[in-house]
């Protein structure tokens, strides 16, 4: 047994000098293939076009805490909690999918006729075309970085841009914030109340009261109604806006329901007084009197829509939901792609590699062929070999 351990040694001495006089053997191959490969890889990287990458950095812009928000950060740990289970991630993932979305892509390609450009048939491979030569990513920073390819510098630097002017673009169409919300939520019932007041002013028009009939009825009274009208419509519409960001117990919703109560308790006693008056003037004085107070009242009603929908304007405008661009994208004087050298050398390294490997495997072979037992075993496997490629 001590003879076979002492023997274990020599056995692996042998091996190893067997395959370095293997390498000394083939030295000139593996020597001259690699560096025959790195040269034609080296002369064949000239005749890649080259690819220049065109970048813009911007910050995202800066939300502030809504109301709700605050209202569950003052709550502590469970605010914290409230946080995390709604899935709140970083802010510039957002607006790194709005990029990526296909809005945005469809505007690029057509603002820039990228179909003919990419000589694509399909819209949908055009954008796959545009992912593989746009990166877009943000840093811990908090800056969006904006990368694209192209053969040539000043198409990559407008793209680069446009992709930011597109974001704006989307921005604008968008109610990402709570006031921007507001202010799309205002601007609607504001063309509703336009239209309304619109269509009750040429109904007033088309009574045809003479101004002797106007002068005899008392309009403040009128007017007051209306405005009082238009006061609960506009309160009715802030209690359903409120209802989207604050729970029926909260002290600000509690006091709006309760400013809304008076308003119609107000509204009651006034039409119990008209109801107890005495009536008097003709059926058009009567029919004047109604569309006069539809008029006032959509009238009242669009100024404090109008009201709100401008101070809405003003918290977008605070929130500072605006892009900020740091870096614009200019063209690239030097070109990143393709990289010569890092070409030539991969390409070396990677056929020493595979004829090291050749060498070795065919020298396996030979030393194989010598034995018998292993030399019946290969050409067994040759014969399989041939037999599943259909060779006899």
């Amino acid at each position: 047994m001590t003879d076979t351990l002492s023997q274990i040694p020599e056995d692996d001495e042998i091996s190893l000098l067997d395959l370095l006089q293997t390498i000394v053997d083939n030295l000139r191959l593996l020597v001259l293939g690699p560096l025959a490969a790195g040269l034609a890889a080296l002369g064949i990287s000239f005749l890649i076009p080259p690819t220049y990458t065109a970048k813009t950095q911007f910050l995202p812009p800066q939300q502030q805490q809504s109301a709700a928000a605050s209202m569950l950060a003052s709550l502590g740990s469970l605010g914290g909690l409230a946080g995390a289970a709604a899935g709140l991630k970083n802010p510039a993932d957002q607006y790194i999918a709005y990029m990526k979305s296909n809005a945005v892509k469809d505007a690029l390609i057509d603002r820039f006729k990228l179909m003919d450009r990419y000589d694509a048939r399909l819209r949908e491979d055009t954008r796959k075309a545009l992912d593989e030569k746009a990166r877009i990513a943000s840093g811990k920073d908090g800056l969006i970085s904006v990368e694209f390819d192209d053969k040539d510098p000043k198409f990559a630097a407008e793209v680069a841009n446009a992709y930011v002017e597109e974001l704006r673009t989307v921005l604008g169409r968008l109610a990402v914030t709570e006031a921007q919300q507001r202010r799309l939520f205002f601007e609607k019932q504001l063309v509703k109340a336009k239209d309304n007041l619109t269509a009750a002013e040429q109904a007033l028009k088309a009574t045809g009261i003479s101004d002797s009939v106007l002068k005899s009825n008392p309009v403040s009274a009128v007017a007051g109604v209306a405005a009082l009208k238009a006061q609960i419509t506009a309160q009715e519409v802030k209690v359903g806006a409120m209802r989207g960001y604050l729970a029926e117990t909260a002290p600000d919703f509690k006091q709006a329901m309760t400013e809304l109560a008076n308003l119609r308790a107000q509204l009651a006693k006034q039409d119990k007084d008209d109801a107890a008056g005495p009536g008097s003037g003709s059926a058009g004085q009567g029919d004047y009197i109604s569309r006069y107070r539809d008029f006032k009242y959509h009238e009242t009603l669009f100024e404090l829509f109008a009201k709100q929908y401008e101070l809405a304007k003003v918290d977008e405008a605070r929130e500072g939901a605006v892009i900020q661009v740091l870096d614009a994208a200019q063209p690239p004087e030097r070109k990143s792609k393709p990289k010569k050298a890092l070409i030539a050398m991969i390409a070396t390294l990677a056929a020493g590699f595979v004829l090291l490997l050749f060498v070795f495997i065919r020298q396996a072979l030979r030393n194989a062929g010598g034995d018998q037992e292993t030399a019946g075993k290969l050409a067994q496997i040759k014969s399989s070999w041939r037999r599943a490629l259909g060779r006899t």
